[in-house]
């Protein structure tokens, strides 16, 4: 695999181009940012932990018949992924009221909702990513409703897979979000799953071990996203 330009740069990851049509190489930052981009930060090794956890939940949902774009991880910041056409949706998974959800419902955060809940952001920094409903989405023709269907349906799926994955890890899984793509004629789940898109608290103590330390100025950042990778892979950093 040859490393060619650079195609994209994310708040988070770079898209490269290699020998191969078919194939990108990501390159996991270390940088952080909230709000949209109003709060910028660095986590320190961030981008490493992130590639490792990623790498760990596509290898996982793969032996579950979830499919991904992860081929491999060349290195530890590099993960070699398939060319998707990306749909432009935020797909986000609920479990328990948190953030935005409990705001918009008047619920108090923590609160476990009786089953989970899809939500559809356009992925639009100008915008501010707005939460859509499957009319918004058709009138801006951003995918079928076939292919909401099929993501809807994957959602749950992944939901229920990692729910109980993490639950033997003490880990409760709040909320999290999921990008599609188009690949050879069906959807593919691209993107990433780590601690800059899900909330993961300790089932136990309800402590957050996710980016939510650094949104809400919680502090030990790095420590929150250190243990969410000792419990995932026991690997100690």
């Amino acid at each position: 695999m040859e490393k060619r330009e650079a195609l994209y740069e994310g708040k988070a990851k770079i898209m490269y181009a290699t020998d191969k049509a078919g194939e990108l190489l990501v390159y996991y930052k270390d940088d952080a940012t909230a709000g949209n981009g109003a709060k910028k930060g660095t986590i320190a090794d961030k981008g490493i932990m992130n590639n490792k956890m990623t790498a760990f939940f596509f290898e996982l949902l793969e032996k579950e018949g979830v499919k991904t774009h992860y081929i491999s991880m060349p290195s530890e910041r590099e993960m070699l992924v398939k060319k998707l056409d990306m749909i432009p949706l935020e797909v986000v998974m609920r479990n328990v009221a948190a953030g935005s959800l409990a705001t918009r419902l008047g619920l108090e955060e923590g609160t476990r909702l009786s089953q989970p809940i899809v939500e559809l952001y356009y992925k639009s920094d100008p915008l501010n990513d707005p939460l859509l409903n499957h009319y918004h989405v058709q009138i801006l023709k951003l995918a079928t409703p076939e292919e909401v269907a099929a993501i809807e349906k994957m959602g749950l799926r992944i939901n229920d897979i990692l729910t109980k994955f993490l639950k033997e890890k003490k880990v409760d899984l709040i909320d999290f979000k999921l990008e599609f793509g188009r690949y050879q004629g069906g959807i593919v789940l691209g993107d990433e799953i780590s601690p800059d898109n899900c909330r993961f608290w300790d089932s136990d103590t309800h402590e957050k071990l996710d980016k939510d330390r650094f949104r809400r100025d919680l502090g030990n950042v790095e420590g929150a996203y250190k243990e969410m990778l000792r419990r995932l892979t026991g690997e100690e950093r």
